[in-house]
């Protein structure tokens, strides 16, 4: 219970991450496109962990490099779902629509790996969709289906990164698969991917000052490497459920982000959704255990 607890607090700063990650991708966006920059982003962090770690990872075998792979591809779709979703449709559909992964991955599991959902995860997803909708849909909830390329993109972006959860969860769990270097493999494979796509479908562009560099550093230091590499190890200690769960609160990390540094403010129905998704993790990590305790002694006075 306790490796648990310290997995899934390094998960919620996974999540604080991707939360600032939106601030610095629209600085970075303003002198590169969006394979360039996740291209940037993947093989920075790779690098970077290979030369902290290459001790660790040298001796990496064929099954990690076989899941890397397969993770490294569903990045490919969930990031450039994501990034270019939000081209092709409002913000409020993109941030309702990507968002999904919270309801979509615990459906996924039950239906893929045949695990039914405790009543508590059930209740906890409810109630963050219903926070989702609340912070990022219109005053009367409408989602505009005419930018229908935009949304199938971020359904796809939210889809993608369910089965990514799942996939990483299956890959943890087996004897010869190493969880870090796991998360290290992913970051090059998606990083490929989206350099070559930024060199067939964009004109690739260095940096020119100081802002967008640091941007585009901390993105692959600390909003890739560290944050793929934690959510790898950390999966080995909880279920994919609980982590899709906890992974909705990218959206609220990201308001308070804008809030601070944008100037950005939601409206009082966005101020309730983001109370009633801090309300639904809090109560997913309670184990209300003074209940159970004067359940026990109720009991036993009788």
């Amino acid at each position: 219970m306790k490796k648990r607890r310290i997995a899934e607090l390094g998960l919620i700063l996974v999540t604080l991450g991707w939360g600032v990650s939106y601030y610095l991708m629209d600085i970075s966006l303003t002198e590169m496109g969006p394979f360039t920059l996740n291209g940037y982003r993947f093989l920075i962090a790779f690098f970077v962990a290979g030369i902290f770690s290459f001790s660790y990872i040298k001796d990496v075998n064929r099954e990690t490099l076989k899941y890397s792979f397969y993770l490294g591809t569903l990045l490919l779709f969930v990031y450039s779902g994501a990034t270019f979703g939000v081209k092709y449709t409002t913000l409020s559909n993109a941030g309702f629509l990507c968002a999904l992964a919270v309801v979509i991955t615990p459906f996924v599991e039950t239906v893929f790996m045949r695990k039914p959902l405790p009543a508590k995860v059930q209740i906890s997803a409810t109630a963050c969709l219903i926070g989702i909708m609340l912070m990022t849909l219109k005053d009367n909830f409408a989602i505009n289906m005419e930018n229908l390329p935009g949304d199938l993109l971020c359904i796809m972006c939210a889809v993608s990164y369910s089965f990514h959860i799942l996939v990483t969860q299956k890959a943890v769990q087996q004897d010869d698969v190493n969880p870090y270097q796991l998360g290290v493999f992913q970051l090059l494979f998606c990083g490929v991917y989206c350099m070559a796509m930024g060199f067939i479908a964009e004109t690739p562009a260095i940096p020119s000052n100081m802002k967008v560099g640091g941007s585009v550093l901390f993105l692959a230091v600390f909003c890739t490497g560290v944050a793929f590499i934690v959510q790898a190890v950390a999966q080995k200690y909880t279920e994919a459920s609980r982590v899709g769960i906890i992974f909705s609160l990218e959206p609220v990390f990201a308001g308070i982000v804008a809030y601070i540094f944008a100037g950005e403010r939601l409206s009082i129905k966005g101020y309730v959704g983001v109370m009633i998704m801090l309300s639904a993790i809090l109560f997913l990590e309670s184990n209300f255990s003074f209940l159970k305790l004067r359940k026990t002694d109720n009991n036993t006075g009788e």
